[in-house]
């Protein structure tokens, strides 16, 4: 188990399925964890799962997208709990739309909520963060493949974290380390329907033979911002199963 006690944790998407598993590791770990999501209701069950008495846990309705909800997020995290000590941004969105047929607004949605959101959050934070920080950006296996049939979109946003994740690993260190995660394919409502058309078969094309689970993401989450990790910066660790192999 990882050792997050006195630490104060502040993670996006807290409602989807890898950020639910991520407060879940922290607050195991001794953490208090500040859990936004635009979905408000499914953020405060995300929690009461996690911290039944709810004293480890904020919940805020913040649209990712939006600096002024960020910057109230930002508030009230350290008027509850003091300060902050990690970022992990989890909250993107994953929708099929055809490269031909695209249109401006759905390129503009995927970019605003999976890659301008990362740079919103990430500078409002750094402000306030405590020196020996850690900031962990979720990325995709599709940043390094390309991505699948009808998710350019997806893929661009995704390649932009980790470019930016580490471009600003070397502007913050040594006083803050930023990281990133690749998932692969993790069993999440986010990924449901691309999972329902690519059929039990897709499984046999994964060297594990098995989908990610969101823990698989939550600890690599959990690794690279504790102690063990305090020499790792401007990295990525894929947490696919294998399933991408890079040279």
């Amino acid at each position: 188990m990882f050792d997050f006690s006195e630490r104060v944790l502040l993670v996006t998407g807290a409602a989807g399925g890898i950020g639910r598993a991520v407060a879940q590791e922290f607050v195991t770990g001794g953490a208090n964890v500040v859990m936004t999501d635009i979905n408000y209701d499914a953020t405060i069950e995300a929690a009461q799962a996690v911290d039944p008495l709810g004293t480890r846990t904020e919940v805020i309705r913040m649209d990712a997208t939006a600096t002024a909800d960020i910057e109230r997020a930002i508030e009230r995290c350290m008027t509850r709990f003091g300060k902050l000590d990690y970022l992990v941004t989890a909250a993107a969105i994953f929708e099929g739309d055809p490269f031909d047929t695209m249109t401006d607004e759905q390129w503009r949605r995927t970019i605003s909520a999976n890659l301008d959101s990362v740079f919103y959050i990430c500078r409002r934070a750094v402000r306030v963060m405590t020196d020996g920080g850690a900031i962990v950006n979720v990325a995709s296996e599709a940043a390094h493949t390309g991505g699948s049939p009808k998710h350019a979109h997806y893929g661009a946003t995704k390649a932009g974290v980790l470019a930016f994740t580490k471009t600003i690993a070397r502007e913050l260190a040594p006083r803050i380390r930023v990281n990133a995660v690749s998932p692969g394919t993790i069993e999440t409502p986010m990924v449901s329907c691309w999972l329902d058309e690519h059929g039990p078969d897709y499984i046999n094309t994964i060297p594990m033979r098995r989908l990610g689970t969101p823990r698989d993401v939550a600890q690599a989450i959990a690794f690279l911002c504790g102690e063990a990790a305090g020499y790792i910066t401007g990295t990525t660790i894929h947490v696919n199963g294998g399933s991408y192999v890079g040279a």
